[in-house]
C-alpha cells in the first residue's frame, strides 16, 4: 500500500465532508428556512406582490407553479457526487424550461423573484461547467454554494407565489 493510494480517497473523502459542510452552512444561514427550497418562513415573503391581476390565479399558472417547483425541488436535493455533472447538466435543463413556461403563464408576476431565481441558475451552470472528471474541493464547494443560492431564490419565489397557489409547493423530499 502506497501513500498515493490513501491519499486519493483520503481527498475525496475529504471534499465530500467539505462540501456537505458547505451545504449545513448554507441551511443554517438561511433565515430560518430550509436550505434545499423547503417551504420558507412566513418572515421570508417578498416585497414583491402580484402585478394588478388579482389573487385568482388561473389553474394553468398554479399547475406551472407546481410543476416548476417540483424540479426545482429535485435539483436542490441531489447529492453532490463525482460523475453528477450530467446529472446536474439535466435537472438544470429541466429547472429552466419549467420556469419559461412559469413566467409566459404568469404574465409579468413575481419578475423580481424570477429574475432572481435566473440569475442564480446561470450561476449554478456556470459552476456546473467547471466541474471535471475528478472535481476539485473548491469545485464541489462553489457548486454546493451555487445550489445553496438557487435554494434562496427558490424560497422567494415560492413565498410570492404561494397566496396564489398554495398548491404549488413541492412535496418534502426526503
Amino acid at each position: 500500500m502506497t501513500a498515493g493510494t490513501v491519499t486519493r480517497p483520503a481527498r475525496w473523502r475529504l471534499a465530500v465532508i467539505a462540501v456537505g459542510l458547505a451545504l449545513l452552512t448554507v441551511a443554517c444561514g438561511s433565515s430560518g428556512t430550509t436550505a434545499s427550497g423547503g417551504a420558507p418562513s412566513p418572515s421570508s415573503t417578498s416585497p414583491s406582490a402580484p402585478a394588478a391581476g388579482g389573487s385568482s390565479s388561473a389553474p394553468g399558472l398554479c399547475d406551472e407553479a407546481a410543476a416548476l417547483f417540483d424540479s426545482l425541488d429535485q435539483l436542490t436535493h441531489i447529492k453532490l457526487q463525482k460523475g453528477m455533472k450530467n446529472e446536474i447538466t439535466a435537472d438544470l435543463a429541466n429547472v429552466k424550461a419549467k420556469l419559461t413556461a412559469f413566467v409566459d403563464e404568469a404574465h409579468g408576476r413575481w419578475q423580481a423573484q424570477t429574475a432572481e431565481l435566473k440569475s442564480a441558475l446561470t450561476k449554478l451552470q456556470t459552476e456546473v461547467k467547471n466541474l471535471t472528471g475528478s472535481p476539485s474541493v473548491s469545485a464541489l464547494a462553489s457548486v454546493a454554494t451555487a445550489i445553496g443560492g438557487v435554494g434562496t431564490a427558490t424560497q422567494n419565489l415560492l413565498a410570492a407565489v404561494s397566496t396564489d397557489c398554495p398548491s404549488a409547493s413541492p412535496s418534502p423530499s426526503g
